[in-house]
């Protein structure tokens, strides 16, 4: 049971209110407690999602990856069905979460993104290099981070909240 109060459509403020017409999940519903804050949170989430730094299969791998980390069960099950939506199955969905892919340039998209987590952003020059070299440029060094800066927040939030699910459920977080 969430430990929030549960904010309805009808009852929510501002963009709040917009937000969950769209996407009424129970995420949301206990966001939906600060309007402003939520506000902002979706903002950044939307230009995640204009950004064409990376596509949105390595978006969401991204989100899978640092949901993993952080053993977000709530953002694993949002995140591997908006991956679905994008054309990604379930086994790859779940290689994601564990840090491993197909291709060469994901590969360097989870490695890189394991990197800013556990170094809190102090990556090496190599690290760096590294994820470039697999053609990815400054623009998705910084909606790397930014993707990162959303799914903590996301997941930490359902952490705090006990968010309950409304997604399909998905296989256990694996240890890292």
């Amino acid at each position: 049971m969430s430990r929030l109060q549960i904010i309805e459509a009808d009852a929510a403020e501002g963009a709040a209110a917009e937000t969950l017409k769209k996407a009424p999940f129970n995420i949301f519903k206990g966001m939906a407690n600060n309007p402003t804050v939520m506000e902002g949170l979706m903002s950044l989430s939307a230009a995640i999602s204009k950004s064409d730094a990376l596509s949105p299969v390595e978006s969401e791998a991204v989100m899978l990856r640092v949901s993993e980390r952080n053993g977000c069960g709530y953002c694993l099950a949002a995140h591997s069905a908006i991956a679905g939506n994008h054309g990604v199955d379930a086994a790859t969905a779940l290689a994601y979460r564990r840090g491993d892919a197909e291709s060469t340039r994901e590969q360097a998209l989870l490695d890189f993104v394991d990197a800013v987590i556990e170094k809190k952003g102090w990556v090496e020059d190599a690290e760096l290099e590294a994820f470039k070299s697999a053609g990815f440029d400054d623009a998705a060094v910084v909606e790397v981070v930014a993707a990162i800066a959303w799914m903590t927040f996301t997941n930490t939030f359902n952490h705090v909240n006990h968010t309950v699910l409304d997604f399909p459920v998905v296989p256990e977080t694996a240890s890292v």
